[in-house]
């Protein structure tokens, strides 16, 4: 899996190796400048060839030293290239110092002012190497000006400008995803077509406005990599404590065979077994007309891989969900006492929440779930996902949930129910911390897996361990912001979790996040909620091979 690092662990990285003598600054510099000129060749291919113009943007630390490389090497294939540095060139760090000083023995280097580069000649290429990682503090007005893109209306065409940003846009916290503001006047948010990262992916490259501010994010490989990278990337492993991985199907930035991740993640993909190997999942329901949302559940646990599926209801809704229910099992269970006299040993995960109401019914009934352990067999005990009521019926005691929450059980609130549960940690309460690091406190706090659903999903489990799913850029599936999709993610998570031989809870929940989006991604646009476990059998027929 690859890494999400934050800016002082990208820092660290780099120190260490440099001060190990494996690498020279300079040449981490070298490698990233020449890295951002292929990469950008390769993204635009008619600028390989023949002689363009480029304007480059230098910051007053090391990503200018990057910009400066960049600019030799255009230079070298005979493009005519417009250079400008905001601040000092006698105050660069010496790595930036020295390619800034190579560079004046090609060109020349202009202060960075609006109106200097409204002079210029129009670009093919814009490359913004200001600030890179490591920034948390507002941009000043004028480069906010500088590096507006209405700034480039001032030339033809002005649409056709390819806009690159070495490590991210300016003005982009990296550990966060967002833009950080003075709170007096709105963050101006400026935007790239091309990101190049170096060594690894960012978290703010995946959190927040970081997608849509970074456009397209590709990684260019330096010679950092060390010799522990490897095994912190492994998949199906428990997640690094310390560093946040990216849910995809990528070892050490290359493409991973389906097969291996999440193929290997899915228990009936790996072997042959009776229906009980693969476990019994049990679903629990609400009351007459609100059953929708557990059968959709339901039979997304049967899909993903579950023995058996049964859906618990109150008995006065027996007969409505018998009218839409045949694979699936149907038991009446209207209280705790007839929860416990049902569910047995061989019940190998529950799914509680959708569309079962809000109140005490659901606390007592989300109560008996976590305490159900499986005898002395050895078996574990069962995966309990808890999601929208079962969550919600616990707003104003979120203590007394956490109190009966364990190590087996998830919880996937979307933004409102996590505030409602953890309302120090809401979006509107966040200030400088990431998404990561409140799911981390939430996780810590619930003592079990926390899944805080979005475009930007983070997995946390208590201790640190953390994943992001991005369904941005080629994975962005707007049209999975439907009623009911949050159901079936559920269920998915408790099919996935019900084998005896199912991996460990936190990396089914990484692949669930992931198959629930590729399962929306094959239908496409109208998709609604009942379309995607339907979806799931033609996704697992790619993760086979």
């Amino acid at each position: 899996m690859t890494e999400l690092l934050t800016s002082a662990q990208m820092r660290a990285i780099e120190l260490a190796e440099i001060e190990s003598g494996a690498v020279t600054g300079l040449q981490l510099m070298e490698r990233a400048g020449r890295g951002a000129v292929e990469t950008a060749l390769a993204k635009w291919p008619e600028l390989a060839k023949g002689r363009h113009r480029a304007l480059i943007l230098c910051g007053p630390g090391n990503n200018g030293g990057d910009g400066f490389v960049i600019a030799r090497r255009l230079a070298d294939r005979g493009w005519s290239v417009d250079v400008f540095l905001y601040g000092d060139g006698s105050g660069l760090p010496p790595d930036a110092k020295t390619n800034h000083d190579l560079w004046l023995e090609m060109g020349r280097v202009s202060p960075c002012a609006p109106e200097t580069i409204r002079a210029c000649e129009r670009p093919d290429l814009f490359v913004d190497a200001v600030f890179g990682t490591g920034l948390t503090r507002p941009l000043p007005d004028m480069l906010n000006e500088v590096l507006d893109v209405r700034l480039m209306n001032v030339w033809s065409e002005a649409q056709s400008i390819r806009r690159l940003a070495v490590d991210c846009p300016s003005g982009l916290n990296l550990d966060t995803g967002m833009v950080p503001s003075d709170g007096e006047t709105a963050p101006r948010v400026n935007s790239a077509d091309l990101t190049v990262s170096f060594h690894s992916v960012k978290a703010g490259h995946k959190l927040a406005l970081g997608p849509v501010l970074c456009g397209d994010v590709r990684t260019v490989d330096i010679g950092l990599t060390g010799p522990d990278a490897a095994e912190r990337a492994m998949v199906g492993t428990a997640p690094d404590p310390d560093r946040a991985r990216l849910a995809a199907p990528e070892f050490l930035h290359s493409d991973l065979p389906l097969r291996l991740w999440p193929g290997s993640m899915i228990a009936k993909l790996r072997g042959q077994g009776h229906k009980y190997d693969y476990g019994h999942a049990m679903v629990l329901a609400g009351g007459p007309g609100r059953g929708g949302a557990a059968r959709m559940a339901a039979r997304s646990a049967l899909r993903s891989g579950a023995g058996l599926v049964t859906v618990l209801c109150p008995p006065d809704a027996l007969t409505e969900n018998a009218c839409h229910l045949d694979a699936i099992m149907l038991r009446a269970c209207g209280d705790p006492d007839a929860f416990r006299q049902i569910v047995d040993d061989r019940v190998s995960s529950l799914c509680l929440g959708p569309g079962m109401g809000v109140g005490e019914e659901t606390r007592a009934l989300v109560a008996a779930a976590l305490a159900h352990r499986r005898g002395d067999r050895g078996w574990r005990d069962p995966a309990v996902v808890l999601d929208a009521d079962a969550l919600t019926s616990f707003a104003d005691a979120p203590d007394a949930l956490f109190a009966l929450t364990h190590a087996r059980t998830v919880l996937t609130p979307h933004e409102g129910e996590f505030a409602r549960l953890f309302p120090d940690l809401a979006q509107s309460s966040r200030g400088q911390r990431s998404k990561i690091d409140v799911v981390r406190i939430a996780a810590d706090r619930a003592g079990c897996v926390v899944l805080l659903k979005g475009e930007d999903t983070v997995i946390a489990q208590p201790g640190g361990g953390a994943s992001v799913h991005s369904a941005t850029g080629a994975r962005a599936v707007p049209w999975l912001a439907t009623a009911g999709a949050g159901d079936v993610l559920a269920g998915l998570i408790a099919g996935l979790a019900a084998p005896e031989t199912a991996p460990d809870l936190f990396c089914v929940t990484e692949a669930a996040v992931w198959l629930h989006c590729e399962a929306a991604r094959c239908f496409g646009p109208g998709l609604i909620a009942e379309d995607l476990p339907e979806m799931l059998p033609k996704v697992f027929s790619t993760l086979a091979r």
